[in-house]
């Protein structure tokens, strides 16, 4: 199998070397991550024996390299294709269910009369936005520069590869989903959008008390979308000085544009964002004008960035703020079936006999972040106790704890 891998790497290279049309999104995932380097992706793409070792063993190496069609240069040691005919020919008696799904592949089979997709494989395929590597490659070009460095320093950048909730484990409801499919259509179809002129498309605003969700969905429609994160909270880049803030501001969405395609997530979006109509400093209305104007300033299909505010307070925000955003998504405490759905992923992994439905009932009122802090506490008194089985008693103590802590919350 491995040596089939190093066919495919070879075979990949070879044509998309030959074939100038083709781009790096068109180089499968796991191949693409063979030939990053210190600038990204160069052209040509050059296999080496090196290269090599890390898709298959020594035994492996020597099996593709007795192949008549296949050549090392035993100075250079790169591997070289001697007859592109033949290895394809090869290959496609070999591995089609690679080639429908490698779209550097499916071009030139499609191109030599083979019954395959390159559309269809392209459309499998992730592109390289969604790459660790192809993110640290650009943060390493801004970082040269002292002014776009200084950005970077607002806001938290992350991969989608390196997000680790999973969008399957995130419990939405029925709106919730389509509003977040809307966008992942949306993504998919910008030059169509475009065309027709369709273009403020790709502002949310999230809006719901704290532990509802709102950040986890930001994230995890990071890596279901496969297009890095760049998370800022407002209050971490209010200045001092108050002139610093628009400033701030203008650069995190200036940031946001240079890693495109991104969803830039700005929390506690009622910190700078309030109603203008108080008696307030002129520099934080110039910070709220300068806010306005950002969001006025970028869209998801012009500038492949999807804007998503998260506020606990959305009555603090200017009305201006809310007529920004093609839609209002909202995290309440979670309902009935909701809740269900927590419980169920949370406690999918763990061992342990306990009543479900009596643990939906005695937990109303209670947020995601709740039910997940009542599973950890059952788990680890369980764990205190030697076990690696939660009871219901565990979690009838550990539902008792936190409701306690919520009160004590509010009685402060």
């Amino acid at each position: 199998m491995s040596m089939m891998k190093l066919v495919e790497v070879i075979l990949t290279a070879e044509i998309y070397n030959r074939f100038e049309e083709l781009t790096e999104d068109d180089i499968p995932k796991e191949v693409r991550k063979l030939f990053y380097g210190k600038n990204g992706i160069a052209r040509p793409l050059v296999v080496r024996t090196q290269t090599a070792g890390k898709v298959c063993n020594e035994k492996e190496l020597e099996d593709v390299l007795k192949l008549p069609f296949i050549d090392v240069n035993n100075l250079t040691k790169q591997i070289l294709v001697t007859s592109l005919e033949a290895a394809t020919r090869w290959f496609s008696s070999k591995a089609m269910d690679r080639i429908k799904v490698n779209p550097v592949l499916a071009y030139y089979y499609q191109k030599c009369g083979l019954d395959v997709s390159y559309e269809d494989a392209k459309k499998r395929n992730q592109p390289k936005h969604s790459d660790r590597e192809w993110l640290k490659t650009i943060i390493s070009e801004l970082e040269k520069n002292e002014e776009t460095a200084e950005m970077l320093g607002l806001v938290r950048v992350s991969s989608p590869e390196d997000i680790r909730v999973d969008f399957s484990n995130v419990a939405l409801d029925s709106d919730q989903l389509e509003e977040i499919r809307k966008i992942e259509v949306a993504l998919e179809e910008r030059d169509y959008l475009r065309r027709i002129g369709v273009v403020e498309v790709g502002k949310l605003l999230f809006i719901g008390p704290p532990g509802t969700g709102k950040t986890t969905t930001a994230r995890a429609m990071s890596r279901r979308l496969g297009i890095p994160l760049v998370e800022v909270k407002l209050s971490m880049i209010t200045s001092q000085y108050l002139g610093e803030t628009s400033k701030n501001i203008e650069k995190v969405f200036e940031i946001a544009k240079r890693l495109s395609p991104c969803i830039l997530f700005i929390d506690e979006f009622d910190y700078v964002a309030k109603t203008r109509t108080s008696d307030e400093h002129a520099a934080v209305k110039r910070a709220v004008n300068t806010l306005l104007k950002s969001i006025d300033e970028i869209n998801l299909v012009e500038d492949g960035v999807i804007l998503i505010a998260a506020t606990n307070h959305p009555s603090l925000l200017d009305p201006a703020i809310w007529r920004r955003f093609d839609k209002i998504v909202e995290f309440p405490e979670p309902q009935e079936s909701v809740r269900r759905r927590i419980f169920e992923l949370s406690l999918e992994k763990v061992e342990g006999d306990y009543d479900l439905d009596e643990l939906v009932k005695l937990t109303e009122g209670f947020t995601g972040a709740d039910i997940k802090l009542v599973v950890r506490e059952a788990v680890l008194k369980a764990l205190l106790r030697g076990e690696k089985r939660v009871h219901m008693s565990d979690l009838l103590q550990a539902v008792e704890e936190v409701r306690n802590r919520l009160c004590l919350k509010t009685s402060y």
